[in-house]
């Protein structure tokens, strides 16, 4: 016994305001197809452009229903497809007077004007001393007018949050560097704990193998006769 073909499929119908599962015939045609699909989406039929398409990110369709004539199943239509209804003229109807924004009048404020309300997130922000507006620390400030007594060459230990973790080293810079504002102290690890070889941005401090350099804020650096202390990295595996 032969079997026939289904009569209806099974269709994701989309627009712009509207997605749902919608069951059809495969012989009704394009036109009274637009009729029922005024009623899903609002959009009027001489508004409405259908395209099909087999995955909804696509960006070319399986086909375009042009012809109000035809029937669905001329464009082979089959379960599970999408189907895309663009509005062609959305100022003349009430779902696309909502979304499209074409059709709103912008307000616009001038740089100067905004900077001058007390009523907006750069307000905030200077009243807050946020971001920058944020004014430097008393010890930063104090690094940038005062020379660091850290000479380079000296064995210097890194502070360190992680309980008997010690991250020794030999001083290479001291100076300020053109990545940031301040006084920094550039070290050079014993071990490969560090985050560079000497060098950020291009420009060159000291001399080190990579993932040995690092640069610190000079309170983060004590100075002394630190011996070498190797680091089992396997320890814990």
């Amino acid at each position: 016994m032969r079997t026939s073909n289904p009569v209806t499929i099974t269709l994701w119908v989309i627009s712009p305001d509207t997605r749902s599962e919608r069951r059809f015939d495969l012989h009704i045609t394009i036109g009274q197809l637009k009729d029922k699909l005024e009623r899903v989406t609002g959009i009027p039929v001489s508004n409405q452009a259908l395209s099909l398409y087999n995955a909804e990110e696509d960006t070319q369709p399986a086909a375009t229903l042009e012809d109000d004539a035809r029937p669905l199943g001329y464009y082979g239509a089959r379960d599970w497809q999408f189907l895309k209804i663009t509005d062609t003229n959305p100022s003349i109807t009430l779902t696309g007077q909502l979304s499209d924004v074409s059709q709103v009048e912008k307000f616009e404020l001038s740089e100067e004007a905004y900077a001058q309300r007390n009523d907006t997130v750069l307000a905030y922000k200077q009243r807050q001393k946020l971001g920058r507006f944020a004014e430097k620390a008393d010890e930063e400030q104090q690094e940038t007018e005062e020379d660091v007594n850290i000479q380079v060459g000296s064995r210097c230990q890194i502070e360190s949050t992680e309980p008997g973790f010690h991250k020794r080293g030999t001083v290479r810079f001291v100076g300020k560097p053109k990545f940031s504002h301040g006084v920094w102290v550039g070290v050079e690890y014993d071990e490969p704990i560090g985050k560079n070889d000497g060098s950020v941005q291009g420009e060159r401090y000291f001399e080190c193998r990579q993932g040995y350099g690092v640069f610190v804020r000079p309170n983060k650096v004590e100075t002394g006769d630190f011996p070498v202390e190797e680091i089992d990295f396997d320890e814990e595996m």
